[in-house]
């Protein structure tokens, strides 16, 4: 019984720092650079979009709601929907 607990600590403790932190965040686009991949939202946000995302939807003044991921400390938006 007490190595299945240990196994599961140990399984709970390398998600739980090695996995990347995740978030959904919304708002309007202020600013796009097609060229470093970044929006800024409408409260001085930015996000870096993953590549293999299209930017073609994302315009200045656009609303949208995206879900994201912490890495090396800037939000990486791993999916990006543009409110109608």
């Amino acid at each position: 019984m007490t190595k299945i607990l240990g196994v599961a600590l140990a399984l709970v403790f390398v998600i739980a720092v090695g996995g990347a932190w995740a978030g959904d965040i919304d708002g309007k686009i202020t600013s796009v650079d097609t060229s470093t991949r970044t929006i800024q939202l409408d409260y001085n946000t930015e996000i870096s979009v993953a590549e293999g995302i299209s930017m073609d939807n994302l315009k200045e003044g656009a609303n949208i709601k995206a879900s994201y991921e912490e890495r090396a400390g800037k939000k990486v938006a791993t999916k990006v929907e543009v409110a109608p």
